[in-house]
């Protein structure tokens, strides 16, 4: 029985002495090591490298800020060929500014969700670490469980060893719960960091996308700037004729759309199709077309780079050449005019409630005059490709023109049309 005992007692005196051990240094042991200097390092560089990016765009901001302020002195000066040039050449200007400075963007968010990826891997390792030394102690607190306190009593030499004892078994299992909180806040940071990469990411292909829309912008804005160089180099009377003849064009077009509206629309109130076309109900409007991409030029647009010419009567939805046009709500097909060669081609709806929609530049078409349509029906494909079918003497890029007009008048059709 002694042998036992002693036996015993030297087990609980490892035991205590592990206890001890633990107690003593469990004030480090759940400190969480400082990060490797490699990462600090890495993350100190790319906040650099960030700060630098960060100062290149405020100086690109600087610069197209002024430009803007050029384009603005300009569009207040009559109106006239030159100044148009001067406008759209400050435009080119901005917008290849605009592009670095979406650029330098692009490069600031990918180096953020550079240094947020170590630090995440960092937080995984630092947690990795906890689950490993919470195990360790649960471990040491289960041996410990497994002795009664008869036992410890029984075994050590005083009651002083023996509060010693159970006053180091409280200190593990205060560290414990210490631990456990620890955990708890570094898997909160995780997630937190996490969430943050996510944004970084999608600002980042928001950026993309921007910086795909001003390169197409760039480019319509280019052309236009070739079309007006042509023009300048007219004498003022074959410059004076050709103005004369491009607005006399519009002014046709204009006139046709609203003297046949008009016309069909009293017809339609005397012959069979009228009881059809009103039983469509209130003209509610969707999108031709996916606007995804942006919008080119808006209405009575001051930066139309044929505002010399003409008010811009419609919005230009950038689409790829040859996408598809749907009826944004059901009605009648009023007009369609394509000659299939490269001429002003275009389509118009009449709907209720006094709207009609017209769709220009168009290099395909799907109806026919007098038909009706459904919403949503492929009514003809998208145009706009200088010197393409359809897309007449006025376009510098693939896109959809899209006029609504109330009682025969342009209106602005992002009134009419669900928000962007």
């Amino acid at each position: 029985m002694r042998t036992f005992l002693n036996k015993n007692k030297i087990v609980l005196r490892v035991s205590f002495i592990a206890l001890t051990l633990v107690s003593l240094i469990g004030a480090s042991f759940f400190v969480i090591p400082s990060k490797p200097a490699a990462a600090e390092d890495d993350i100190s560089g790319l906040n650099n490298q960030v700060e630098d990016r960060r100062r290149e765009i405020d100086d690109l901001q600087k610069e197209i800020d002024a430009y803007k302020q050029k384009i603005a002195a300009k569009q207040k000066e009559t109106r006239s060929l030159r100044n148009q040039l001067a406008i759209i050449e400050n435009e080119v200007a901005k917008l290849g500014l605009d592009i670095q400075a979406t650029e330098k963007k692009i490069q600031q968010t990918n180096l953020e969700i550079q240094a947020l990826n170590i630090r995440i891997k960092r937080q995984e390792e630092r947690i990795a670490e906890q689950k490993g030394w919470i195990s360790e102690y649960i471990r040491l607190i289960y041996q410990q469980d497994q002795v009664s306190y008869l036992e410890v009593m029984l075994l050590n030499d005083s009651f002083s060893q023996f509060f010693d004892y159970f006053e180091q078994t409280e200190k593990i299992h205060s560290d414990l719960n210490d631990a456990l909180g620890e955990l708890k806040n570094s898997r909160q940071e995780l997630e937190n960091r996490q969430a943050e990469l996510e944004t970084q990411k999608a600002t980042e292909e928001e950026l993309k996308t921007q910086l795909t829309k001003q390169r197409d912008e760039l480019d319509e804005k280019s052309t236009a700037q070739s079309v007006v160089l042509v023009q300048t180099k007219l004498s003022e009377q074959q410059y004076q004729n050709y103005v004369n003849q491009l607005q006399l064009e519009q002014q046709q077009i204009n006139a046709e759309i609203f003297t046949l509206e008009k016309k069909i629309r009293t017809e339609l109130e005397s012959r069979e199709k009228a009881q059809r076309f009103r039983d469509f109900g209130p003209a509610r409007l969707a999108w031709p077309v996916d606007p995804s991409r942006g919008i080119s030029a808006y209405f009575h647009d001051p930066d139309y780079p044929f505002r010399y010419i003409f008010e811009h009567p419609a919005i230009d939805v950038r689409v790829p050449q040859g996408t598809a046009i749907a009826a944004p709500e059901a009605g009648y097909v009023g007009k369609v005019k394509f000659a299939g060669d490269k001429s002003y081609a275009y389509i118009m709806l009449i709907h209720t409630d006094g709207i009609s929609t017209v769709y220009g530049h168009v290099s395909g078409v799907s109806v026919n005059e007098d038909e009706f349509v459904t919403k949503g029906q492929v009514i003809g494909k998208t145009g706009g490709l200088p010197g393409s079918v359809g897309s007449g003497n006025l376009s510098t890029g693939a896109h959809l023109h899209f006029e609504v007009r109330l009682n025969g008048i342009p209106v602005n059709p992002l009134e009419y049309l669900p928000a962007l």
